[in-house]
Parts: structure tokens; sequence; C-alpha cells
């Protein structure tokens, strides 16, 4: 099948020019640029005036560029996607409800799924011995006073050049290496505890990364769960801009480079280390009173708290917190981030957050403040591969929005 339209039909309707943006969900102008670039024929209206289009050249082109149009919640672009749905409070992978998706199989079980639609029970991610090798040697030669977003970065350069097919984007060498890059992040990564798993799921393999205590089952499952929470959702700032570079065919390990690049902001991934030192003083002080008062006093936003695309609890959190009641040591950090959210209820209606879910397992679990950033980044790295690869299927360079030039008029003299 083809998305050209047939030529020569004579029933072919014709579309004004304001129609065409419409359908297109563009300016008027930048149909006239589709015009001049050859992306889109035009002929003259009767009577000579304005043009008319073609609607089944106009409609191809849309499938072809992705209809952008202004996005209720703020945003400036919305590009179709088949991978993460959020509506009415909840969130679905492929139409399943994530939060069901997360307490019934693993972080690998889950990715699968968003990569391919297929869950394949028992699935396990494995790391070339020549590429994990490279990687930690490059790990760690870092200073030691490196973050774990830090080591991420590195490690996903290094193990791209150990991979002479990186540059290979059909669909299976793309899945080969997502299934490849994604163990190899977490093996580079420093061993806080005695021991280190041998084999078995992601989770296992990444808690003794993130805390000298034993793993229990309880906890683990609450880590395996974070993880398959936290793989997509939607057009997040880290995603956009992994679509970004895949949409100039950047290959998947600079894909997840582009978004470690943003997920390092304090307003994304490292939102959740706020949470962290927050809930961790209110359990020292025996009080999350005080803490949420300290806040409020200074105008500061209590971490943890509130989601831009959830009215009520973030459905993460909810996953999060009810598993946690199932962790003996996690009772005093739950008791105190309900407290959290109890107090700041007073004054304003916000609801829990994943980044206080992620606070609850790391303060009980004597994790870093940042460990729920190194869980948010190991996790996301899917979902980056799952916008990578559909990214792959649409046109070049299509994400390309225009500038609204603010400076002086030209002409100047030169300085």
């Amino acid at each position: 099948m083809t998305d050209q339209p047939e030529p020569g039909r004579p029933d072919t309707p014709r579309l004004t020019t304001r129609e065409a943006a419409e359908l297109l969900g563009v300016k008027p102008e930048t149909v006239y640029a589709y015009v001049s670039r050859g992306q889109l024929s035009s002929e003259r209206a009767a009577g000579g005036r304005g043009s008319t289009f073609d609607a089944d050249e106009v409609r191809a082109l849309a499938r072809r560029s992705g209809r952008r149009e202004p996005s209720p919640a703020g945003g400036d672009l919305v590009f179709r996607t088949g991978i993460t749905l959020i509506e009415q409070d909840r969130y679905y992978f492929r139409g399943v409800d994530a939060t069901e998706l997360a307490r019934n199989h693993s972080y690998e079980e889950v990715a699968e799924w968003l990569w391919t639609g297929e869950l394949r029970p028992g699935v396990r991610f494995t790391a070339p011995s020549e590429t994990l090798a490279a990687a930690r040697r490059t790990v760690g030669a870092l200073p030691a006073h490196s973050g774990s977003t830090d080591r991420l970065r590195v490690a996903v350069t290094a193990a791209a050049a150990t991979d002479p097919l990186r540059f290979d984007l059909s669909p299976g060498a793309v899945l080969s290496s997502a299934r490849s890059l994604i163990p190899t992040l977490v093996g580079a990564l420093p061993v806080l505890g005695s021991t280190e798993a041998d084999g078995g799921p992601l989770a296992r393999e990444l808690w003794p990364r993130l805390t000298a205590r034993p793993a229990d089952a309880p906890a683990l499952a609450v880590l395996d769960a974070a993880l398959a929470l936290l793989i997509d959702h939607d057009l997040a700032a880290s995603t956009l801009a992994a679509r970004v570079a895949a949409s100039a065919r950047a290959h998947p390990y600079a894909v997840v480079s582009a978004g470690l690049g943003v997920l390092e902001g304090p307003l994304h991934g490292a939102a959740s280390g706020l949470a962290h030192r927050m809930l961790q003083e209110a359990v020292d002080r025996g009080s999350a009173v005080p803490v949420v008062a300290d806040h409020l006093r200074t105008g500061r936003p209590v971490p943890g708290l509130g989601h831009r695309l959830y009215r009520g609890e973030d459905p993460r959190a909810r996953t999060l917190f009810a598993l946690l009641e199932d962790v003996p040591q996690a009772a005093g950090a739950l008791a105190a981030a309900r407290e959290v959210v109890a107090t700041t209820a007073r004054h304003a209606p916000l609801h829990a957050n994943i980044d206080l879910a992620l606070a609850v397992l790391s303060v009980s679990c004597g994790m870093a403040a940042e460990a729920g950033e190194t869980v948010f980044a190991v996790s996301r790295t899917a979902g980056w591969i799952a916008h990578a690869m559909e990214e792959y299927g649409e046109r070049p360079l299509r994400i390309r929005p225009s500038g609204q030039y603010t400076g002086p008029r030209p002409p100047r003299p030169a300085p």
C-alpha cells in the first residue's frame, strides 16, 4: 500500500489553505512551506484567489509527518503514539493497565510488551562480557564523587563504542542493542553490598548497587514493580528529547544519551532525591508536621506531591504504597509519607506522586538520596527505546518547530 493519493481522480476533493492547515495541525504559512519544499502540491482556486489542495494528498502528508496541534496539557506539540495512554487518573501500556502489568510481570517482561506488544514470560536480559567490561572500565575511571547518572552516561558511551552495528536501525537490531544495553548499565554501577547477584531478574542485579543491605523478597518485589511502572509516561521531557534524537536517525545508544541528559534536571528524574531528603528528615524528627511547615514557611513546594497529569493520587504511587505494606522495614517511612500528604492537604489538595513512593523505598532500605533517580534512569531506558523504534518509522527530521524571532529587525550596521 502507499500513502500517495491516486493521481488523476476527477472526484478528488479540494481543500482551502485553512482546511489543509487544520488537517495537518499547522499554521497556514507552514502549508505554503510544504509546497515550496515539494512535499505538497497546490492549484490556484477558481478566480485566482488563494490555493487549493488535494485532500488525499494532505491526509497522506499528515500520516507521514505526524499531526501537530496545541496540547491541552499545556505543551506545544502532540505526536501520535501507540505506546502509552494517560486518562482519567490511570495509564496504559499498549492498551493494558500499566499498574496491572507491574503487579503481575517483571520489568523485563513489561519492557518486551512495550517494545513488541508480546509478553515473554521469564525473559531475561544479558550484558555481553566485552561490552560490560568496557563500561566498567570507563565508569571506574570517574572521580569518586560522580553520581549514578554520570556513571550511566559514560556507560552508554562505552557500550556504543563496542557495538559496530549500532547504526543498524532495523527493529531486530535495535531490540538486540536494548536487551544488552540495559543490563550493561546496571552491571557497570559499583556494588555497595558485600555480594553481587549472579544472574536473575534485573531488579535483583540492581539491588546491591542501590544499598548495602541484603535484599528480601517483598523489597525486591517493590523495586521490580517500580522499574516496571516507570518504563514510560507518555511524552515526558526526556522522552521528547529521545524522540528528537531518533527523528535525526541517531542510533539507540545516542537516543538513550539524549534522554539521560534531560533526566538529570532537578524537575525531572532528580525530583525523587528531594522527596528522599524531605522524608528522611521527617523520619529522623519523628513527625512530618515540622518538616512540611518548614517548606511552607520558606515558600518551597513539598516534594513528592502533585502531578500535572493526575487530579488524584498518582497510580504509580498507589501501586507502590500497596506493595510497601508488605515490607516490614518500610512501616516508619510509609507512615511519615502519609503524614506528609495529610498535613499538606490542610493547605492544598495535593496527592502523592511516584517520587514520594520511591522515597519510602529508598529511605526504608538504606539507599542514598539518588537511588530513585537511578531506578528512574535504568527503567526509562526501555521507554526511550520504544519511542525511538516508533520514531524510526516516521519521516526523518519531522520534529522541527519554528522559532519566533524576537530580536531587533535587520538590517543593522555591523558592530
